[in-house]
């Protein structure tokens, strides 16, 4: 079964890299301030950058007609140059979107005219191939949103973007799994009972990480355990807005209080997972995945610690956002083994 799949299986893979990818340079282009620099969008004309100094400066000059420019860099003696390299993470980014979907509607194509998909593989590629064409949606849907009156997406459009990016590698990889382990076993119902709730909690937690990425709210309260020295819950938590839903998703306090808050119960329910797993004979697939978890879980904390303390310098918060995307990995993998 295994290797009459195994081109399915290379071409699903190859899809979960892309999106690794595609996750790493949104998160440059996001802690560069790149994402408004592309004020349109068209499928084809926009493949390439502008290619002579005049259609560079044809393009700066449509970016001074929006908010960004206009409330922002034109008071930073903001020039071409500037503009250059942040226009070249926005394009980059969406250049990849494009090659992820050619690398999976050519070889989808190919595949089904060859049948080489089931009838429960190709229901799963349909469902992959309207996920990412809303995935493309929701990047216009989030840019769109900070071309209008404020220089700055919507925080609940981005964590909307990135979260989906996140739970479509997750599909991917799971249908992918599906095919390298087609025999199912008996199911250990405690473990996966708690290895969904952990997969709950980390979705969560990447919402959050999504509202303190469209917020910047790592840049405030750079303490830890505390929120500041002597208050675990800081008063500008109550302060900033004025009913407690507000203050738990669009306030700033409250957004970077909920997120560090958060990490605690994700690392404390993957602890329990791990020692409630020493009552079972697990496969060596079991095992694997579940010390992965662990280990990346500490590295994801420590990260997040470190991030807030030295205020979020570029490579630390790109850091941060790949290790969630890892461990996303293992809980996908962990929760597939621990299922089927």
């Amino acid at each position: 079964m295994i290797k009459e799949n195994k081109s399915v299986i290379i071409w699903l893979l190859s899809g979960c890299c892309l999106l690794f990818i595609m996750v790493v340079v949104g998160g440059i282009t996001r802690l560069t301030n790149s994402g408004l620099s592309m004020t349109d969008w068209h499928l084809v004309t926009d493949t390439f950058p502008p290619l002579s100094e005049e259609k560079w400066s044809q393009a700066f000059e449509e970016y001074k007609k929006f908010p960004e420019y206009q409330k922002i860099n034109i008071h930073n003696d903001f020039t071409i140059s500037d503009y250059k390299f942040i226009y070249f993470w926005e394009w980059f980014h969406r250049l990849i979107g494009r090659i992820i979907g050619l690398v999976f509607i050519i070889p989808f194509i190919y595949f089904l005219l060859r049948k080489r998909l089931s009838s429960e593989t190709l229901k799963k590629c349909f469902v992959l191939l309207g996920m990412g064409a809303f995935q493309g949606f929701l990047g216009w849907f989030m840019v769109r949103s900070g071309l209008i009156d404020n220089p700055d997406v919507s925080h609940y459009r981005l964590a909307l973007h990135l979260t989906f990016a996140f739970i479509t590698f997750a599909y991917t990889l799971w249908v992918a799994l599906d095919l390298i382990y087609p025999n199912k076993k008996e199911v250990i119902l405690p473990l996966r009972k708690i290895a969904r709730i952990a997969l709950v909690f980390l979705l969560v937690q990447i919402i959050y990480g999504g509202f303190v990425a469209g917020l910047n709210a790592g840049l405030i309260h750079n303490h830890w355990p505390l929120m500041s020295d002597g208050q675990f819950l800081h008063e500008s938590v109550i302060l900033e807005k004025n009913t407690w839903f507000q203050r738990l998703t669009e306030g700033k306090s409250g957004v970077q209080f909920v997120h560090r808050t958060l990490a605690y119960f994700v690392v404390g329910i993957i602890l329990a997972l791990f020692f409630q797993s020493k009552k079972y004979t697990l496969s060596l697939q079991q095992k694997i995945g579940i010390n992965a978890l662990l280990l990346i879980v500490f590295i994801q904390f420590s990260l997040g610690v470190f991030t807030l303390l030295y205020s979020v310098p570029l490579w630390l918060g790109l850091t941060h956002q790949i290790m969630a995307f890892f461990l996303l990995t293992a809980m996908t993998y962990t929760l597939h083994r621990l299922s089927k």
